[in-house]
């Protein structure tokens, strides 16, 4: 398939390393690439429950520490609410991490991150901070990036894992993105995972046991390699029927057009 850019970037891959962190994490515009045509060599697993016919499957790389991704949350959810095949549709989020050198525990703020540890301009870490929360508030969302709490996220990619074996993982996905970008909860350690994920119906000592025990890890590393084998290099991306993917936190309408282009060809075989 085409190497698809970071979301939001101009797909151009020699940069710094701080620089190619800030063009996936905060881009200038959520996304440059549209609808692109994915290699058919490479197959998800397949659903084992649920409604097998169901006419349009998405799956979803994501970062619960990437602020484009809730964005493209919603942005998906509103063209999902006008697709009249909303009902036939299943969407699972899968794991990529943006910054996979994070600490669980880093003290100091989204900008004493992007700035010390990653050696951005203050400057330019605030402007791009103002821009990405006044996206962020067109679609309803409220960050407060003050408040934010920078961690390793690959316990709450573990997490996730978790929620889907029990059907929750739509629920404990916004509940996530909710605690880290707006309530300035801690979503790297696995005490807090399990008090979130028992906020959506899951079992707190349950829940707690699996991230000690690491049950989902090996999950996560096979949505890493699925996520280079599509030549992701940035998130959010969506992958519709393992056919067309969309890149970046696009407008409604591109994902709208996603999903009937979808379901126009069926179900993945």
């Amino acid at each position: 398939m085409p190497k698809p850019g970071f979301s939001g970037g101009d797909g151009r891959r020699r940069r710094s390393r701080s620089s190619r962190y800030a063009a996936a994490r905060f881009p200038n515009a959520p996304g440059a690439s549209r609808i692109t045509t994915c290699s058919r060599n490479i197959r998800l697993e397949r659903r084992v429950v649920g409604d097998m016919s169901a006419s349009v499957r998405v799956d979803v790389w994501s970062d619960i520490a990437c602020p484009w991704c809730y964005i493209g949350k919603r942005k998906f959810e509103a063209a999902l609410a006008e697709f009249d095949g909303a009902a036939d549709v299943t969407v699972t989020y899968r794991s990529f991490e943006l910054a996979p050198d994070t600490p669980v525990d880093f003290d100091g703020s989204e900008v004493d991150f992007l700035a010390g540890y990653k050696g951005m301009p203050r400057e330019q870490v605030e402007q791009m901070l103002r821009q990405v929360s006044a996206v962020a508030e067109s679609v309803g969302l409220r960050y407060d990036f003050d408040a934010l709490r920078h961690t390793k996220t690959l316990l709450a990619h573990q997490v996730l894992h978790h929620a889907k074996k029990h059907g929750k993982q739509l629920d404990l996905v916004e509940r996530l993105f909710q605690a880290y970008f707006t309530e300035g909860r801690h979503v790297g350690r696995a005490e807090e995972l399990a008090e979130l994920a028992a906020e959506v119906g899951l079992d707190r000592d349950e829940t707690f046991r699996k991230l000690q025990e690491g049950t989902y890890a090996d999950a996560v590393q096979d949505d890493l390699r699925q996520a280079k084998a599509f030549g992701i290099r940035g998130v959010p991306f969506y992958v519709f029927n393992e056919r067309y993917a969309v890149s970046g936190a696009q407008q409604p309408d591109v994902f709208l057009q996603a999903l009937r282009k979808a379901r126009s060809e069926g179900v993945s075989s």
